[in-house]
C-alpha cells in the first residue's frame, strides 16, 4: 500500500515507518523538514499547520497514520485539534480508505487530564470526518520514548527517591516492539474500520512498581517512598530538577499520571494473535538500544 506517516521523525512514527518498508509499503514520511530526514521512507514536505502542505503530500496515498502531538506547548490541545481537523479534511479528500490513530488510554468516566482529553478529542475529530482505526496506549517503553527516559533518569540518578503518591497509579506499559506489531497489524484490515482498541503488555503495574523493576532490570539498588505532600506542580518541578524533560512536558506529562491507564479489553491482541512481552523485557530492550545508539554516536563523533 502507499502509505503516509505524519510524525515519521518521531520515536513511535519512526518504528512505524520502518515496520512499513519491512512489509514492502511505500512510506511517505510527512515532514516540515524533508531536507534533513534521515528516516525511513520518500519524504514529503507537509505542515499539520498547513491545510495546503498537507493536501499535496496525501494526494494519490491509500491509507495514513496520524501521530502528531503538541505536547511541549502550553497551548496543545488547541494545535491538536486545529492539526486534526485540518488533517482530517485533507485525508477526507484524498479518498484514503484508512487512518490509523494512536490516542491513549483512559477510562472516559474518570475525569481525565487535559493531555488525554486532548488525545480524545482529536480522536473523536478523525473518526467522524474518515475512515479510522484508533488504537489507545498508556505508556511505550522503548529508547526515545519520554516517559520511559523520565523513568531511567529517575532510577539512574536518585539512589533514594520521595516520590509523589502519583506513583502509586496503575498503569499498563508497552513495549515500543509491541506497539509498532499492533498498530501496523491494523493496517488494511476493514474490520478494524471503526474501532477503538486498548493496547498495552501482559502486566498492570503501578509506576512504583516499574521503578522497582527498572531497578533490578538497571542493577541499582534504590530506596524509594511515596508521600501525598507533592501537589502534581511540585511533581512537575520535580521531574524538571532530577531529569531532562522541559517544564511544560512535565506538567502535561504529570496531570495524566494521576489517572488510571490500563487495558480493558485484548480484541486486538486475539485479532492479531500476538501475546505481549512482560515489562521487564522491555526495559531491557530500551537500554540494550540506548546503548547501541550511544556507541555509534561515539563512532560518528569527531576525534
Amino acid at each position: 500500500m502507499r502509505v503516509a506517516v505524519t510524525g515519521a521523525t518521531g520515536f513511535i512514527g519512526g518504528a512505524i515507518a520502518n515496520a512499513l518498508i519491512d512489509q514492502g509499503h511505500d512510506v511517505t514520511a510527512l515532514t516540515r523538514h524533508p531536507d534533513g530526514y534521515r528516516g525511513a521512507g520518500r519524504a514529503v514536505h507537509a505542515d499539520i499547520g498547513d491545510a495546503e502542505s498537507l493536501r499535496h503530500a496525501l494526494d494519490g496515498q491509500e491509507a495514513a497514520y496520524y501521530l502528531v502531538h503538541s505536547l511541549a506547548r502550553e497551548d496543545f490541545a488547541v494545535k491538536d485539534r486545529e492539526g486534526a481537523i485540518a488533517f482530517a479534511s485533507a485525508a477526507a479528500g484524498a479518498g484514503l480508505s484508512q487512518v490509523v490513530y494512536l490516542g491513549g488510554l483512559g477510562d472516559d468516566r474518570d475525569e481525565l487530564s487535559a493531555h488525554l482529553r486532548s488525545r480524545r478529542e482529536v480522536e473523536s475529530i478523525l473518526r467522524d470526518r474518515v475512515p479510522t482505526t484508533a488504537l489507545r496506549a498508556g505508556i511505550v517503553i522503548g529508547d526515545g520514548s519520554i516517559s520511559w527516559e523520565i523513568l531511567r533518569q529517575l532510577v539512574e540518578r536518585l539512589p533514594v527517591m520521595v516520590t509523589p503518591r502519583w506513583v502509586q497509579t496503575k498503569t499498563q506499559p508497552i513495549a515500543l516492539d509491541d506497539a509498532v506489531v499492533d498498530l501496523v497489524g491494523v493496517l488494511g484490515r476493514p474490520e478494524t474500520i471503526g474501532e477503538v482498541y486498548d493496547i498495552g503488555g501482559p502486566e498492570v503495574l503501578t509506576y512504583l512498581d516499574m521503578m522497582v523493576i527498572a531497578s533490578r532490570v538497571m542493577e541499582r539498588h534504590r530506596v524509594i517512598v511515596a508521600v501525598p505532600l507533592l501537589s502534581p506542580r511540585l511533581s512537575s518541578h520535580w521531574l524538571r530538577l532530577i531529569t531532562d524533560v522541559d517544564l511544560t512536558t512535565a506538567r502535561a506529562l504529570v496531570d495524566s499520571l494521576t489517572n488510571e491507564v490500563v487495558v480493558r479489553d485484548h480484541r486486538l491482541d486475539e485479532l492479531l494473535g500476538h501475546t505481549p512481552m512482560m515489562f521487564a523485557e522491555a526495559a531491557s530492550k530500551a537500554l540494550a538500544v540506548r546503548l547501541r545508539r550511544r556507541a555509534a554516536a561515539e563512532v560518528r563523533a569527531p576525534s
